[in-house]
């Protein structure tokens, strides 16, 4: 059975020594000293490795039941979720004024990296429930807030969104969904949703769905769409449980991964709800939280990533196939181990390199959030509207790419369900779909993300790179291996750029047939600039003589590797860019 070991050395690194968060003055910020955040994720991991990984088998192995309209979870889960609940997890940055403990976002980010890694279907049932409260606690009443959040920042009340519907997904203009109001001012919601993740099921006391629906003679399309709150079971005056509400589940989707999620077909037969927001401006409120919930996909992508490379490594120490070419490395064996072979080497150190840079692109972001949030830094929030496509496509894209390179390292065993490591691939796989397709976010990038505001914030993207280039310029211990490579693959991304501004109005096929590439070049060139960060601090920490001098030199001879290896990708990136439309677009619909 595959095994999972928290990284909190590595995430103590990127927080306190990369993003040297204690010195922000985000507030919240000078409470993150190091001491506290290790024993914020000793304790986390513990829970992560000890219960939640034990489960993650079990879960794909039982799936969820529905039983005469109830949904069981797989054995354990109600267990291990009491465990979460009960540690004040779910509610780690949370607002205190409902129960929560008002951590940085930050925090609960690293957190949650661990949380993911162990169990990712699992760690979804809090993940939905967390973005629900985040979605109410912007645009709710106070009398909303009041009667939900509490009970969902404890996840005595579970949450989720329902969007999607049989005939549309990405178009929401086409929905059926109906929101009848009522002379009390609530509504009679009708229609059905799929795909719903956390749906239903036996582990809290009531679900809150939020749910899109368009009330009768509103404006057509998107336009037209108002989210309403619309409780499993009806909330009483007292804030009990009341009579159950005109919701029930259709069926539970029978999935390639996360089995032991819930996904369900949601009927809501006049269905009490209740206005979130305003009337027709739902999507605004329901991205609230997705994009929230876009940035947990990115993390769930890399932390597949991380738990199938850490089982790929000890596979590859151990079985042994071969032997060296460059001469006997275990003589007292019958064969070499396979991670003597080069080709075992690039495999893992493509992982390795991928994983760690991953990280603390995915922790940067969450600062990003907690400076918009916390300190209503407008910059950083232009900043991280940019990244929010690139974190969610890129780190999906390649931390399945990562999963499916971990098994090979297994051979015919990878392949094997005993092994495990088919999970993390299957896995994974959904990531790169749900919340916005990842080809809807290389859309969403390149037609409206670079010109967001007349294309500050990319410009400012530009400037960040520029600036650390030039203030290390004079580190020769990071210019060749570092600052020179990251400056190309910057040239690169900004000539993509500058070929969309170019073309794209006069041929916006052009634009978008690259956007996928560009995705990939500017999460590639994100990447570089965080290992450059990171080489930058670990070899202070080298020169200074403190920590642990191994730590610190496979830091930046892995960084080395990306740099070398895997940042040159953006060429290829920008060739492609500039091909335009015309191989893309050459055939008709009936060739294929």
């Amino acid at each position: 059975m595959p095994v999972y070991n928290p990284p909190v050395k590595d995430l103590s690194f990127v927080l306190h020594e990369t993003l040297n968060v204690h010195e922000s003055d985000v507030p919240g910020y000078d409470e993150l000293d190091r001491d506290f955040t290790s024993a914020i994720l000793e304790e986390a991991g513990k829970i992560a490795r000890d219960v939640m990984a034990p489960l993650n088998a079990v879960g794909d192995q039982e799936g969820c039941t529905l039983d005469n309209g109830v949904v069981r979870t797989p054995k354990g889960f109600k267990e291990a979720f009491d465990t979460q609940r009960e540690g004040g997890w779910t509610g780690l940055d949370c607002d205190p004024e409902y129960g929560g403990q008002g951590m940085p976002y930050v925090l609960a980010t690293a957190v949650g990296e661990t949380f993911s890694a162990a169990n990712m279907a699992f760690n979804m049932y809090a993940g939905l429930t967390h973005g629900a409260y985040s979605a109410i606690h912007a645009h709710g009443t106070d009398e909303q807030k009041a009667t939900f959040l509490p009970k969902m920042v404890t996840c005595e009340w579970t949450g989720t969104m329902n969007l999607t519907e049989p005939h549309c997904g990405t178009d929401l203009g086409l929905m059926r969904t109906k929101a009848e109001p009522q002379d009390d001012g609530s509504y009679k919601i009708s229609g059905q949703k799929i795909f719903i993740s956390a749906g239903d099921h036996d582990m809290s006391d009531n679900v809150i769905h939020l749910v899109l629906a368009k009330i009768p003679g509103g404006p057509e399309g998107v336009k037209g769409i108002s989210l309403f709150i619309v409780p499993k079971f009806l909330v009483n005056e007292d804030g009990s449980v009341g009579a159950r509400n005109g919701v029930s589940v259709g069926s539970i989707e029978e999935k390639m991964g996360i089995h032991g999620n819930s996904t369900c077909v949601m009927n809501y037969d006049e269905a009490t709800g209740y206005l979130l927001g305003t009337e027709h401006k739902g999507m605004r409120a329901m991205f609230t939280m997705m994009n929230e919930a876009r940035l947990g996909v990115g993390l769930q992508g890399y932390a597949q990533a991380e738990v199938a490379y850490q089982n790929a490594v000890e596979y590859a120490k151990d079985r042994l196939q071969g032997r060296a070419v460059t001469g006997v490395e275990n003589p007292d064996g019958p064969a070499d181990p396979l991670i003597v072979h080069p080709d075992i080497r690039r495999n893992l150190m493509d992982q390795k390199s991928f994983v760690e840079g991953a990280r603390a692109f995915a922790l940067w972001g969450a600062t990003l959030i907690d400076a918009h949030h916390r300190a209503g830094d407008a910059d950083a929030n232009g900043l991280i509207s940019l990244m929010t496509p690139v974190i969610k496509g890129f780190l999906t894209d390649k931390g399945f790419d990562m999963t499916i390179q971990a098994q090979q390292v297994y051979g015919g065993h990878g392949y094997i369900e005993e092994w495990g490591m088919s999970q993390f691939a299957r896995d994974a796989r959904i990531a790169m779909i749900y919340e916005g397709a990842n080809g809807v976010q290389a859309l969403d990038l390149v037609g409206r993300k670079l010109a967001q505001d007349g294309g500050k914030h990319v410009m400012a993207f530009f400037d960040l790179v520029k600036s650390f280039i030039k203030e290390n310029e004079g580190n020769e211990a990071l210019k060749a291996d570092f600052l020179d490579p990251l400056k190309a693959a910057s040239k690169d991304l900004q000539a993509a750029g500058m070929f969309f501004m170019q073309n794209g109005m006069k041929n916006p096929n052009a634009a978008l047939s690259g956007s996928t590439d560009f995705m990939h070049l500017f999460g590639h060139v994100c990447l570089g600039l965080m290992w450059a960060r990171m080489a930058k601090a670990a070899q202070a920490a080298l020169d200074a003589g403190t920590g642990d001098a191994a730590f610190y030199e496979t830091k930046i001879a892995t960084g080395r590797y990306y740099m070398q290896r895997q940042l040159p990708a953006t060429a290829m990136h920008l060739a492609r860019i500039n091909s335009g439309a015309d191989t893309v677009m050459a055939l008709d619909a009936e060739a294929f």
